[in-house]
């Protein structure tokens, strides 16, 4: 018989509420939340283990279900109260998985071709902005993205929802800055600094061999020590009034321009 939850009072329920709310229960459990259909069937195809699947019959059916329900995963039934207690959206599928965690951590980051393009960003703190940058990433099929000294966790409930879903299919690898420029030295990848000093316009650069672009915060821009080890910084020429431009839109422009470059393949 499905197992069946109807009171949020269920001690499971309590649980997957802290895995909503608390990236330290996320990363001492080693789970998290997906909502949706469309994020999970992007999760499955990311190879990520999938330990349950609960739904609400009244908006998702066990029809829907059955085509994306990967084998060996117990399904759940709950309460519309329930799901309103787990749902992080408020117009969403009437479906919400626990999944396990994957590593990211730099030493275990592999490149898979031998010119690759890459996208850093230095401390972000916004999950907003970190889902643009992994979905602009996607788009334009960059190798990897780095994230240097990450504020919050990857699977936060905000970054899954505002990168549609690719947090589970890009290369994603997280580490300090330290480690991330020993990683790049060692690939023989170019360094591509966003930054103010001692730059260079952005599209005069060459980024058809191995490369990074690097992109600090909107507030502080990147440290120093990436500007010691840049192999040339770059800009954006500000045309207008303001002098910077959100880091996502930012990196947007520097990830197509590389792209442009390579022919968009």
């Amino acid at each position: 018989m499905m197992k069946q939850i109807f009171s949020v009072q269920n001690q499971e329920v309590k649980r997957l509420v802290t895995l909503k709310e608390k990236s330290r229960n996320r990363k001492k459990s080693g789970q998290f939340l997906i909502e949706g259909l469309r994020e999970l069937s992007i999760a499955i195809k990311g190879n990520y283990q999938i330990e349950s699947i609960l739904f609400h019959p009244e908006i998702c059916s066990q029809d829907q279900i059955a085509k994306i329900h990967p084998e060996h995963t117990q399904l759940i039934e709950i309460s519309k109260d329930v799901f309103q207690k787990l749902a992080y959206r408020e117009s969403t599928e009437g479906i919400i998985a626990v999944a396990n965690c994957k590593e990211h951590h730099i030493s275990n980051a592999s490149l898979n071709v031998s010119t690759p393009l890459i996208l850093v960003a230095e401390a972000p703190e916004k999950p907003g902005n970190i889902g643009a940058l992994l979905r602009t990433a996607d788009a334009a099929n960059f190798d990897m993205v780095i994230i240097a000294n990450p504020k919050t966790d990857l699977y936060n409930p905000n970054i899954i929802r505002s990168s549609v879903g690719c947090v589970f299919t890009n290369n994603i690898a997280m580490g300090t800055t330290t480690e991330i420029i020993n990683f790049l030295k060692s690939n023989s990848i170019n360094i591509f600094c966003a930054a103010l000093q001692a730059s260079s316009r952005y599209d005069l650069q060459d980024y058809t061999g191995p490369s990074a672009i690097v992109v600090g915060t909107e507030a502080t821009g990147l440290s120093q020590e990436w500007r010691d080890h840049s192999t040339q910084n770059i800009i954006i020429p500000m045309l207008g009034v303001i002098d910077s431009m959100n880091v996502s839109v930012a990196a947007g422009i520097l990830m197509y321009e590389a792209k442009r470059q390579r022919q968009f393949q």
